[in-house]
C-alpha cells in the first residue's frame, strides 16, 4: 500500500510569498516506502531547490500520484513547474487558498449540526484539507 504525504518547507513558503503566489505552498507526493524516507529524499535531492522539508502529515492510499494530484488540482492550484524556474521543475507543489480551507471548515461545522462560525485557519487545518482532498474520492463538501 502506498503512502500519500504532505511536506512543508519554510524556504518554499518564503519563495512563494516573494513571487506573488502565497506563503501557503506545500508538496504532495506518493511513496511506496515510508513518508519519513520520502522527506529525506526530498532534502537530499534539494527538491524545488530547498533542503528544509518537513513531514506535515501522511496517510495510506491505494492510488498513484497522478490520480491524487488530479484530485487535489480540481480544488486547489497546482504550481506549474515549467513556468517558475525557481522550483527547478519540481512536481506536486500546491498553492492553497485560505478561503477554500475556511469554506471547508464552515461546511463541516454545518454538516455536524453546529452553528457555523468563522475560525482562523491554522497550518494544521491546511494540511488536513490537503490530506482529505488527496484521500477522499467523493467528498461531501
Amino acid at each position: 500500500m502506498a503512502i500519500v504525504y504532505v511536506a512543508s518547507s519554510k524556504g518554499l513558503a518564503n519563495w512563494g510569498a516573494d513571487h506573488g503566489l502565497t506563503k501557503h505552498c506545500y508538496k504532495i507526493g506518493v511513496t511506496g516506502g515510508t513518508a519519513e524516507a520520502a522527506i529525506e529524499e526530498l532534502n537530499a535531492g534539494e527538491h524545488a531547490g530547498h533542503t528544509d522539508w518537513k513531514l506535515a502529515k501522511h496517510a495510506e492510499t491505494d492510488e498513484d500520484e497522478a490520480a491524487i494530484l488530479a484530485r487535489v488540482g480540481a480544488k486547489e492550484k497546482l504550481v506549474d513547474p515549467n513556468y517558475y524556474p525557481g522550483i527547478k521543475k519540481a512536481p506536486g507543489i500546491v498553492k492553497v487558498k485560505l478561503a477554500t480551507v475556511e469554506s471547508r471548515l464552515l461546511m463541516e461545522q454545518t454538516l455536524r449540526g453546529e452553528n457555523p462560525h468563522v475560525v482562523k485557519v491554522k497550518t494544521a487545518d491546511i494540511v488536513d484539507h490537503l490530506i482529505k482532498l488527496a484521500t477522499v474520492k467523493n467528498p461531501q463538501w
